[in-house]
């Protein structure tokens, strides 16, 4: 009731809201609804950015994935400054900083961007409660997805999709994508003032990596820059690349080619520079008229890839752990700290998984197909470590690390979840041979190797001690002997496997198809009726008729 009061009250005054945008995921001006929503009869606009405790954890956060997200902090406040505003950088968890603001600034409207994360909705919920106490407006669009993540669901009768196919069947029916928003101009502008003081760089400043207490030796050359203006760059000098993008398979893509063989722009929609609708729709422009790709191999495919994983993460509950996760093969890994130890630093003397676990340290960023090399070998592969440990790595050091997609991929590459042909194991050696047969990717990660002839770049144990010798690396002494023989372990682990698949549950024996997964309420009617009141005020311009919706609304919510 409380709330509902405080909003009449706010629109009698002539809808002039003070407002916080709160920045999380989007990081940009394009297509960002939530932004939009919180201009309309505002007066004084706060963008504000939070340095959460949660995600300041130096094990969950690489120092490549800080440099992106300062990036990308400095080009927003820059565009922001552009239209006379500036971003607001505080500290501390939202539910203790946000309120307040609330009460400092005199907020009236707070909009941000919907987050589908476990921690994200628990947050998003707390902080809801306490803007309703503080008689401030909330609201949320979507625009992190393709798509309403809760819509697919509803249409699935409840449950997440846990084919790819049954996920295209759904949004065919839902139609295409919206169309993405353009950004707010000095039009959109001109009635809105951002207050600012002398001190704002000393009390709501971008720090530094330095002052984060970050250490920044490790850093190399910035490869993808963060930031909205970087991402559109990026996204434009693609789609000039017609034939490219149309003829686009990803498993035709070479995962150790010296310069990328993607386009690499998943950085920058994992932390919203790029909008995914944008990404989406500039595809689209290029299909047209050409013949081209399709799902699930093309750059259209790849984004519903992304749908799908977000889907089946906000319908099933523990979905990055494989204890309590309806869907996931529950197996017996073994718990090896030395093994994993050296899969993460790149000493399993294997040269291929090494090179591609020292480009992942080195730049954030490995290709898909890498990712399938590495991620097999450490869980049902060689290792037989759990997939959950190898996640952790890849959410630390990963640019485009999303906890839906990073989840989903390592069930999916340790066939726990999604994929079940766990007989089909990646080879160390011959999978990297196929696109690389000189291996001048492991000559540019692991230059300690690169005197090798050909023969012996991806097994330097076979070579004959003369020929170590004259390379300078003696295997043993200056690289690794293979911490496992992968002709033989892969061998047993694929009888292991066997045998979880033999203890599953008739539930996760089904058809992921027909996997019962978890239902999720629709919205009531008064739910509803609530929601299309409210965007009925935001159109009415008589304050007499106002004031009639206003108190039909507040009935609806007693």
């Amino acid at each position: 009731m409380f709330w509902c009061l405080m909003f009449v009250i706010h629109v009698l005054a002539g809808m002039a809201h003070t407002c916080i945008h709160w920045f999380r995921k989007g990081l940009r001006l394009h297509d960002n609804p939530a932004l939009m929503a919180a201009l309309k009869d505002c007066k004084q606009l706060y963008p504000v950015f939070i340095l959460d405790p949660y995600l300041q954890n130096k094990a969950c956060v690489g120092i490549n994935r800080w440099r992106f997200l300062i990036g990308a902090l400095k080009d927003l406040d820059g565009s922001l400054r552009k239209l006379n505003s500036r971003l607001f950088v505080v500290r501390g968890k939202p539910e203790d900083v946000l309120p307040k603001l609330f009460t400092k600034w005199k907020v009236t409207r707070l909009a941000y961007e919907y987050d589908t994360e476990p921690y994200s909705l628990q947050r998003d919920s707390k902080v809801t409660s306490l803007a309703k106490e503080h008689g401030v407006e909330v609201i949320y669009k979507v625009s992190h997805t393709l798509y309403n993540i809760d819509r697919i669901i509803e249409e699935n009768n409840g449950k997440p999709p846990l084919t790819y196919t049954k996920l295209q069947a759904i949004v065919k029916t839902i139609g295409p994508p919206k169309r993405p928003i353009p950004a707010p101009t000095m039009d959109d502008m001109k009635d809105v003032k951002t207050p600012s003081s002398e001190n704002h760089e000393k009390e709501y400043g971008i720090p530094t990596l330095e002052e984060l207490g970050l250490d920044t030796a490790p850093l190399g050359e910035d490869l993808f820059p963060g930031g909205e203006q970087e991402a559109l760059r990026r996204l434009d000098e693609h789609m000039k690349r017609t034939k490219w993008v149309c003829s686009f398979e990803k498993p035709q893509t070479s995962p150790n080619s010296l310069s990328p063989s993607t386009t690499v722009l998943s950085p920058y929609v994992t932390f919203g520079c790029l909008s995914v609708r944008t990404f989406w729709w500039r595809l689209t422009e290029v299909y047209r008229g050409n013949k081209h790709s399709d799902p699930p191999v093309s750059l259209h495919g790849q984004l519903l890839w992304r749908e799908f994983f977000y889907t089946a993460s906000l319908g099933i509950p523990n979905f990055n752990k494989m204890e309590g996760n309806s869907v996931c093969t529950q197996v017996d890994w073994d718990t090896n700290p030395d093994y994993l130890a050296a899969w993460r630093e790149a000493r399993t003397g294997y040269p291929f998984i090494d090179a591609i676990m020292t480009q992942l340290r080195q730049e954030g960023w490995i290709h898909h197909l890498a990712r399938h090399a590495v991620a097999c070998f450490l869980t049902r592969g060689d290792l037989w470590i759990s997939w959950e440990e190898g996640q952790k790595v890849f959410e630390q050091l990963l640019l485009d690390g999303d906890w839906a997609l990073n989840a989903g991929n390592w069930q999916w590459l340790s066939a726990s979840t999604f994929f079940h042909q766990y007989f089909r194991v990646y080879s160390p050696v011959a999978f990297g041979k196929k696109t690389d047969k000189n291996g001048d990717y492991i000559r540019k990660y692991l230059p300690l190797l690169k005197k090798f002839p050909a023969e012996y770049i991806y097994e330097p144990w076979k070579a004959p001690r003369s020929i170590q010798q004259a390379a300078g690396c003696i295997v043993g002494k200056d690289y690794p002997h293979p911490i496992v023989q992968h002709e033989v372990i892969s061998k047993k682990n694929i009888q292991r496997m066997k045998l979880a698949y033999a203890k599953r549950s008739p539930d996760t024996t089904e058809s992921p198809s027909k996997s019962k997964g978890v239902k999720r309420k629709a919205p009531s009617i008064i739910e509803m009726i609530k929601k299309k009141a409210k965007m009925a005020l935001q159109h009415l311009k008589k304050k007499s008729t106002q004031v009639f919706f206003l108190f039909f609304l507040i009935f609806f919510s007693t």
